[in-house]
């Protein structure tokens, strides 16, 4: 594979000791740098740039045609249906709270406790329900079905990850659907954290609706979609409301538009959309096969690497050498709370990583092992109009752009801090929660 280039791939950062370093991006699972093609194809559209779908124009309409492409580009990349539409939106979390707002009141959804914030609270304005933790997708599986099988309401809707931001674990979206079918519901699948890393395939696995980023894939520039069978909701009033959704309104009556632009009020991103689209065909052509190989090395060169090191504790929602997890691995090194570990990382080996608990409390919580009681204090002291100190960990996480001398560097900057502690003198910030390098230690 031809090694795609990134913007900022070489740039150099100071670090304590005043030497400097090449930066280590192992935070791809919250941004992915930007894709040079991306950044080419989008110089190449800004000449062209105007408002899109009601001028007259011919920049305007060059607009319109570029950005209403992108659909059956980003439909084309998710292996959508003939059938499917694309609503253009910011990222997955408005995706999601567009779908969730625009359901009718009182839809059944079932959920589960791994999922990112976006995919657990935009459905609690409905009638929402949570599996237990599965250990195992198979487990995941039997209790998706059993709770869809002895509902007292049936369920409208089934509303999973596609793959942990925590722990990595990729989700059986196939069976799952299945299971959500042969129950009379539908499955929604929050795909941020597995379209840059594999194929997606929603007419073929029986997804009905997905939702992803462009920022998860390499174009950061504000787009993601929202993608499937959006027809249940083209009688409901939209989530989002002004102009462009509309196709006429008076004094006491508003006819909205049909098809996706009835859920994207206001001027559309155009910008981001070329972007989305570039990126999406950037990773066509290298091959999602191919990118799912390169990281799947790299991660198992991470967790090995891991598992070496003196006291690291490194978490897992499923146990077993067979499971497939996308690039992401998060840990604790006994001795060194989370904001204070990554700012060792950043400030002595310029190695950047994200620390806390990742917009996924619950599963976080369930990891770290916290109590009930523990959990109760913590929000008393919020309340309270404190600061907590908030248990949490650290993660590291692969893109296409890493290599295995990055992930040599992250292992080698853990043991050499588990074997002789910092070289730098940290202050601790509580406003904050966050640690900053002081000044080099002795020698």
């Amino acid at each position: 594979m031809e090694a795609p280039q990134f913007v900022g791939q070489d740039v150099e950062v100071l670090c304590a000791d005043g030497q400097s370093r090449r930066y280590v991006h192992l935070d791809n699972t919250a941004s992915t740098p930007a894709l040079t093609e991306v950044v080419r194809e989008v110089e190449e559209f800004l000449p062209w740039y105007s408002s899109v779908h009601r001028g007259t124009g011919v920049k305007s309409r060059r607009s319109t045609e570029v950005f209403e492409s992108t659909r059956d580009t980003v439909a084309a990349f998710v292996g959508a249906r003939p059938s499917d539409q694309v609503v253009l939106v910011r990222n997955t979390t408005e995706a999601i709270n567009v779908l969730s707002g625009a359901l009718p009141a009182g839809t059944r959804v079932l959920g589960t406790p791994v999922e990112h914030h976006a995919n657990l609270l935009p459905w609690r304005r409905h009638d929402f329900e949570m599996l237990p933790f599965p250990a195992s997708a198979d487990e995941l599986c039997a209790s998706c079905d059993q709770a869809l099988r002895e509902a007292e309401r049936p369920f409208d809707l089934v509303a999973v990850t596609a793959a942990s931001n925590v722990t990595g674990e990729v989700w059986p979206l196939a069976r799952l659907a299945q299971i959500a079918h042969r129950h009379g519901a539908r499955l929604f699948v929050d795909a941020a954290q597995l379209a840059a890393h594999r194929a997606i395939h929603m007419a073929a696995d029986g997804i009905d609706l997905l939702a992803f980023s462009g920022h998860k894939i390499y174009a950061p520039f504000g787009a993601g979609a929202l993608v499937g069978d959006l027809g249940a909701l083209s009688h409901s009033a939209p989530f989002m409301r002004g102009g462009g959704a509309v196709l006429m309104v008076t004094a006491d009556e508003v006819i909205w538009e049909v098809g996706p632009e009835r859920h994207e009020a206001g001027s559309p991103n155009v910008v981001g959309a070329v972007a989305l689209a570039a990126a999406c065909r950037a990773l066509s052509a290298v091959g999602m096969d191919e990118v799912a190989r390169h990281e799947r090395v790299l991660a198992a060169q991470l967790r090995a690497g891991l598992e070496q090191t003196p006291g690291l504790e490194l978490f897992g929602l499923w146990s077993g050498a067979d499971i497939d997890r996308v690039g992401v691995a998060t840990f604790q090194l006994p001795g060194y709370r989370h904001p204070l570990l990554a700012a060792i990382l950043s400030a002595e080996h310029a190695i950047g990583v994200r620390n806390g608990c990742f917009c996924a409390h619950l599963l976080m919580a369930r990891l770290l092992g916290l109590t009930t009681e523990e959990l109760q204090a913590l929000s008393a002291q919020f309340h309270a109009g404190q600061q907590p100190a908030i248990p949490g960990a650290v993660r590291a996480s692969i893109g296409l752009g890493t290599t295995s001398a990055d992930v040599d560097r992250l292992v080698q900057a853990l043991g050499d801090l588990a074997d002789h502690g910092p070289r730098a003198t940290y202050h601790y910030e509580p406003d904050h929660d966050e640690y900053l390098c002081h000044q080099l230690s002795p020698v």
